[in-house]
């Protein structure tokens, strides 16, 4: 593949993977909209793997903790934060992976790959962010976070599964509307996602491995690099911003994209 096709895809995968504005979504308007080939599914997990090392790298603190208390829950042990959030975040993960087999057995997830659907998800998800951010109180940190909440969060995470949602976007609607500021909602979405592209780029693996050749790989270690840069300069810009700016200008994007998309669609 091209050099700038990989770029072109580990940028839009990288900036919107955290962003709340749907990488899926952007990565089927691709070829969609462009004509440009299809990236397959080992480019998809390439750029998995990017954006997976990203988020354990910028919020590597908060991962250690979780690692060590992962062990301690293996221990039928929950007496720390760590172990605590451990059970939360597995909680949080079991809706999206039972929602995303059977929408893989049954064929509906080829369905929902079209325009139209990423332009009507990307127009009312964007309304229902904006919704919950203005009304939303602001009671909760993420230190507080519980296995209701957990539960909650993880069953509108499985939203994201419909191409243009945002399992980032979703996730930090769940947590406004549970009471969680900005910078705690969007940090638990984070923590959410590293399990969740755990077992998604497990999955497309299996299905990839067998059929990958030296070009392939070489393709792929390019776009992790380069999705990996990208994660990395969304997660520090979106939560810098959060400091002073609302997700107000994320909602007004995903709008306008919704609106066109749309227009696109229906005519």
């Amino acid at each position: 593949m091209a050099l700038t096709h990989l770029l072109i895809l580990a940028l839009i995968q990288g900036i919107t993977e955290f962003l709340p504005i749907s990488s899926s979504g952007h990565l089927i308007l691709l070829p969609n909209l462009t004509g440009m080939a299809d990236q397959g599914q080992a480019l998809d997990v390439a750029v998995h793997v990017g954006t997976l090392l990203a988020v354990i790298l910028y919020f590597w603190s908060d991962v250690k903790i979780v690692t060590l208390g992962g062990g301690r829950l293996i221990r039928g042990k929950i007496d720390t934060q760590g172990a605590f959030w451990a059970l939360c975040l597995i909680i949080a993960t079991i809706p999206v992976i039972l929602v995303g087999l059977a929408l893989k057995l049954s064929g509906l997830n080829d369905l929902l790959r079209s325009t139209a659907v990423i332009g009507w998800t990307m127009l009312l998800f964007g309304i229902v962010l904006y919704w919950a951010d203005q009304t939303g109180p602001t009671t909760k940190c993420a230190e507080s976070w519980s296995l209701k909440d957990a539960t909650i969060m993880g069953l509108w995470q499985a939203l994201a599964l419909i191409p243009g949602t945002s399992r980032s976007g979703i996730t930090i609607t769940a947590g406004r509307q549970l009471g969680y500021d900005r910078e705690s909602a969007a940090r638990l979405s984070m923590l959410m996602s590293i399990p969740t592209i755990l077992a998604s780029g497990a999955l497309l693996s299996i299905e990839v491995a067998q059929d990958a050749d030296m070009g392939i790989m070489r393709d792929a270690g390019i776009a992790a690099v380069f999705a990996f840069l990208a994660a990395l300069a969304a997660l520090k810009l979106m939560f810098k911003l959060l400091k002073s700016v609302s997700f107000t200008p994320y909602v007004i994007y995903r709008v306008i994209l919704g609106v066109i998309l749309l227009v696109i669609a229906y005519t």
